[in-house]
């Protein structure tokens, strides 16, 4: 750990963080897909301009969420439980998903009809 910097640990962080956002994204969006077809037909009605456009800032803000992992990663890849933490940190990458994939499907349930659950 010696003579590495703020800027060594962002990078670890970020080539760690970033591939795994696509798998993040892929959950979330599988879960969204699931509840819209699991809704069909009564689903449809909610296709236009206004919903794109909300899903797309729930997109951009669960995006925003993943983010906050980049706080614990750093702080503790600077400590002197580097090693451990980067052994164990796909443990805070399965939770968040498993935090998100709960959430989501909240809103999923909201967006869609009720009646075709």
């Amino acid at each position: 750990m010696e003579g590495q910097t703020i800027r060594d640990f962002a990078t670890d962080a970020m080539r760690y963080w970033e591939p795994r956002r696509i798998v993040y994204n892929l959950v979330l969006t599988a879960i969204v897909a699931t509840y819209f077809l699991l809704g069909w037909p009564g689903s449809r009605k909610s296709l236009e301009l206004n919903f794109l456009l909300l899903l797309f800032i729930l997109a951009v803000l669960a995006n925003v969420a993943y983010c906050a992992a980049y706080i614990p990663d750093i702080f503790a890849q600077a400590s002197g439980f580097r090693d451990l933490w980067q052994r164990y940190r796909w443990i805070l990458f399965v939770i968040g998903v498993i935090f998100a994939g709960i959430i989501t499907r909240f809103w999923a349930l909201a967006f869609f009809p009720a009646s075709s659950h």
